[in-house]
């Protein structure tokens, strides 16, 4: 085996804020993909072909007729193009800006096979749900008469918000509580910042409000089985929407180190800083994970004016939970991509609990379809490390309550419905999900319609 490379631990750790000017912040951190002009959307809105059965209309979560609101931005009807967004999807917004369409309805777009150019399906839907939002009448929906009925709604994120809403214009009241300070869950807390500028999620949820019947009550925590059996008893029905909470560890020596921490804590800093320049960060950033989340620490760690940011994976390429797109568009910021790498210690220096200086990767590769080390060992020096391998539900009151589990998260059927009466869940609670923003509204769209039909007999 290898000898590692021990970083210099008699060097104190580089981790400063100000790195950069304030004209660089704003240049660095601006809206990673302008939204299109009247003219830009127009020309782009006429590639459409306006299949029947389109297919890019099955590839969305949604369900949203593409091809239908392409064609009234064609014809200068925006309005209606966002009418025919938002009735498929109340959040269709937040999902134009954050969902990967290159996987999803462009991945499918008929053009790839003509012109290997898709329809720009993300930001045609952004042009057309940010102009009626900017409109002077943004509400285009009217809620139905009051039914006398309440439900609560725990977690106020994409699939909270997407039920609460889809029952209130049905005439229900909702309560949702959520243990943030702000509503929004990852669409406030856990998005990149150049994804999502312009504090979009309280816009988004402003408009959502606007329908009536929704009350949002902050710094609520479902702690005991005895909260959430007094919810089910004092409203009509339940939906449970509060997310993932709780990281997981890596388990390795020195993972309490200072200057180690989770990348969501790290996105969820940056998020609510109104002043980037005040933001300390490493010159030599270690990420450790291959998702989403991964790319937009490490991302967003080099806009900060790191100068060396590694993200490590423990597996190929293809096995990363981040897209190519989001590949492409960390290497395209300067992160460097590692593979086959798996942490086996943080070092550090200095008295006391100390400091990261490094860690320690081993080698792998795949031997009879499980990892094994190959025995070389690799170690990067690094002043931060950031953990982005994946989180859990962590909330034991669930199963104290008698819900059942699947794989750490709430089981139930394809509308949400769950082993208690009257209590739904969705989003990314639910077992069997793909973690996707746009999946989440859906899971909370649907599980409003089960809700509604339950509640009125």
């Amino acid at each position: 085996m290898s000898t590692p490379t021990i970083p210099d631990i008699s060097s104190p750790a580089d981790i400063q804020a100000g790195r950069l000017s304030t004209a660089e912040y704003a240049l660095r951190f601006a809206d990673a993909t302008p939204r299109f002009t009247a003219t830009q959307a127009l020309l782009e809105a006429e590639r459409c072909l306006y299949c029947y059965d389109a297919p890019c209309a099955t590839a969305c979560p949604t369900s949203i007729d593409v091809p239908s609101f392409i064609k009234r931005i064609a014809d200068g009807n925006l309005r209606g193009s966002a009418k025919a967004i938002l009735e498929s999807n109340p959040l269709g917004g937040m999902c134009a800006r954050v969902c990967p369409t290159e996987n999803l309805c462009e991945a499918v777009c008929v053009r790839n096979t003509q012109e290997d150019r898709p329809v720009a399906i993300g930001r045609l839907q952004r042009h057309a749900v940010d102009t009626l939002m900017e409109s002077d009448k943004p509400q285009i929906f009217t809620r139905a008469a009051p039914t006398g009925k309440k439900v609560a709604v725990v977690g106020a994120g994409p699939a909270g918000l997407a039920c609460a809403y889809t029952l209130a214009r049905e005439g229900h009241d909702v309560v949702v509580f959520d243990a943030k300070p702000k509503a929004g869950g990852l669409n406030e807390y856990g998005l990149a910042s150049y994804k999502t500028p312009g504090d979009f999620a309280q816009q988004e949820i402003q408009w959502l409000l606007g329908i009536g019947g929704i009350t949002i009550q902050t710094d609520w925590k479902l702690e005991t089985a005895a909260q959430l059996e007094a919810l089910r008893k004092d409203y009509d029905a339940l939906f449970l929407g509060m997310g993932l909470s709780t990281t997981h560890q890596l388990g390795v020596p020195g993972e309490d180190l200072e200057g180690v921490q989770d990348a969501v804590d790290f996105i969820a800093t940056l998020r609510q800083a109104d002043d980037k320049s005040t933001l300390p960060i490493g010159r030599r950033v270690v990420v450790i994970g291959g998702g989403m989340t991964a790319v937009d620490a490490a991302v967003q760690s080099k806009l900060l004016g790191a100068k060396v940011v590694h993200m490590v994976y423990r597996r190929g390429r293809d096995a990363m939970g981040a897209s190519q797109a989001e590949q492409d568009w960390a290497q395209t910021n300067g992160v460097v991509l590692h593979q086959w790498l798996s942490p086996v210690e943080i070092l550090g220096h200095g008295e006391g609990k100390g400091h990261v200086a490094g860690v320690r990767f081993a080698d792998q590769t795949l031997v009879g379809g499980k990892l094994q080390p190959t025995g070389r060992e690799i170690t990067f020096e690094a002043d931060m490390v950031l953990k982005a391998i994946g989180q859990k539900l962590g909330n034991p009151v669930l199963a104290e309550s008698g819900l059942a589990l699947q794989d750490g998260r709430i089981a139930t059927d394809a509308a949400g419905t769950t082993n208690l009466k009257g209590v739904w869940a969705g989003g990314d609670c639910r077992a069997g999900g793909l973690d996707l923003t746009v999946e989440a509204v859906e899971h909370g769209k649907q599980s409003a319609k089960a809700i509604h039909a339950y509640i009125t007999g």
